[in-house]
């Protein structure tokens, strides 16, 4: 299983995906002139500008929601494979793919708003919308909505339990085991994958309000609070900090770090961690409540700043100061870590094991913690999007009670996630990532040689902007954008 499972992702994320993230990025920050530099000024303005409505959420809501799916266990455990397995110059391109991917983040979300619906009393939208109302490819549309729901419904969750799992089971201990179904497990990981699916079943069945509610009070709170705790390691470490520094810079191009592997590892953690590009965001984008497309884009832009710039970075600087790290094929010498290689680097463990150097027993299980929420949230998010492409699915084709077995599904992908190998769990939530990468990259690009709607919205809200206007409008017809049916209804 593990071995035909890593063949695929090998396929998948092939060397041709990796540039296709990195020049997809260039393409659209040269395309909107670095509207990631640009525009940070309103981007930060415009995440307190619009209100939660009976229809649609709050732009705060929304990058809520959005971050709650960015900023996960890619962000914890992810930095730590990139490390692990491409040296501590995979950072670096984690940095490059958040600056990039930023640009990419804007498109792909305000072509959510501009093609979002109403259904039942709620805002829908996301690539399958997008790429069915501007591309006029229904088929494709259908494709990319299937394999989402696969994603996100069932690949994805058990990366993120599996990591709840193996956080609890290093700070709190995995000596006294069950059998359960067959299978040896720790009382640990039984009672963390009961907690989360017993809590998150209550959340889900609740619906995207409730969901809403819940990210905006926890994602600020643990981003937050692991930044400050990171910051105290690395203030305790500061003078080794130009050090990790130039460790970080020195290789980014020469075979010692494995130009590939950095690469390869800084682009593709950075990629599930962010997300930029990858189809996420575009699905919380579109149940905003805003006055113009372009608002929401931009606000969506600096969620992939949060998400790697800030926690990401958090994470790599807490591991490399404190080198509890190896990386794979290296010598100690060459990498700097001071950890054996039996250590999972797709695990938290780098992680946990760099706060304890710092904080003792304390530090895993502040890990855990955080952990278990950064993870929890992004099980919100993966739900949220896999029942929006259900939605559009249930437009042509439905059957009875197909959220309720969604839910299921996702439930049961949780508890299984936290009993598998991490990275057995990983490799499947690589392909998820990497097929839903694909066809939204590619789908992006041939709406922008179409009509570049995403840029006719950018171009029409600096202008009204500089004109000064207190209240924005939007008219696709007008801009020449079809098929923005939504905006035309809209008073």
């Amino acid at each position: 299983m593990q071995e035909i499972v890593s063949t695929i992702n090998d396929l998948i994320w092939s060397k041709a995906l990796i540039y296709l993230c990195l020049g997809t990025g260039l393409f659209f920050s040269i395309a909107t002139r670095f509207v990631q530099v640009r525009m940070f000024k309103e981007m930060i303005r415009l995440l307190f500008a619009s209100k939660e409505s009976d229809r649609g959420i709050s732009s705060f809501q929304a990058l809520a929601v959005s971050l709650s799916g960015r900023v996960g266990t890619g962000n914890i455990a992810g930095v730590a494979a990139a490390i692990g397995f491409g040296g501590p110059s995979a950072v670096f391109w984690m940095w490059v793919v958040a600056f990039l991917g930023a640009a990419t983040a804007y498109i792909e979300s305000t072509l959510g708003q501009i093609y979002k619906e109403e259904d039942e009393g709620q805002f829908r939208g996301g690539p399958a919308y997008y790429i069915e109302k501007a591309m006029g490819q229904k088929w494709y549309a259908w494709i990319f909505a299937i394999v989402t729901i696969i994603a996100v419904g069932a690949l994805l969750p058990g990366v993120q339990s599996n990591s709840i799992g193996n956080a609890a089971e290093l700070a709190f201990g995995g000596e006294s085991t069950v059998n359960f179904i067959g299978e040896t497990i720790s009382v640990t990981k039984l009672t963390s994958a009961t907690t989360v699916v017993a809590i998150l079943g209550f959340i889900i069945f609740g619906g995207v309000k409730r969901i809403a509610h819940f990210t905006q009070i926890v994602v600020p709170f643990m981003a937050f609070g692991y930044i400050l705790i990171a910051l105290g390691v690395i203030i305790y470490h500061f003078a080794e900090l130009p050090g990790i520094l130039e460790l970080i810079m020195k290789d980014i191009f020469t075979p010692m770090a494995g130009f590939g592997a950095a690469i390869g590892w800084g682009v593709k953690r950075g990629v599930y961690s962010n997300e930029a590009g990858q189809g996420t965001g575009p699905h919380a984008a579109a149940a905003a409540e805003v006055e113009h497309p372009a608002q929401q884009g931009l606000v969506q832009a600096f969620s992939v700043y949060i998400d790697t710039l800030f926690v990401c970075s958090a994470t790599a600087f807490m591991i490399l100061i404190t080198r509890q790290y190896y990386v794979t094929d290296l010598s100690a010498e060459i990498s700097g870590g001071l950890l054996a290689s039996d250590i999972a680097a797709n695990s938290p463990a780098f992680t946990q094991l760099a706060l304890e150097s710092v904080m003792g027993g304390f530090g895993k299980i502040f890990v855990a913690i955080a952990l278990f929420f950064f993870a929890f949230t992004t099980l919100l998010a993966y739900y949220y999007i896999a029942e929006t492409n259900v939605a559009y699915i249930r437009r042509t084709f439905r059957f009875p009670g197909e959220l309720t077995v969604l839910k299921l599904v996702l439930m049961a992908s949780v508890f299984y996630g936290t009993v598998r190998s991490a990275d057995l769990a990983w490799a499947l939530g690589d392909i998820g990532v990497g097929l839903m990468a694909w066809l939204n990259i590619i789908g992006i690009l041939i709406l922008f040689f179409m009509g570049k709607p995403a840029i006719k919205a950018l171009q029409d809200y600096e202008a009204q902007k500089k004109a000064g206007v207190e209240h924005y409008t939007f008219d696709p017809e007008k801009l020449g954008i079809r098929n923005a049916d939504f905006w035309k209804k809209s008073p």
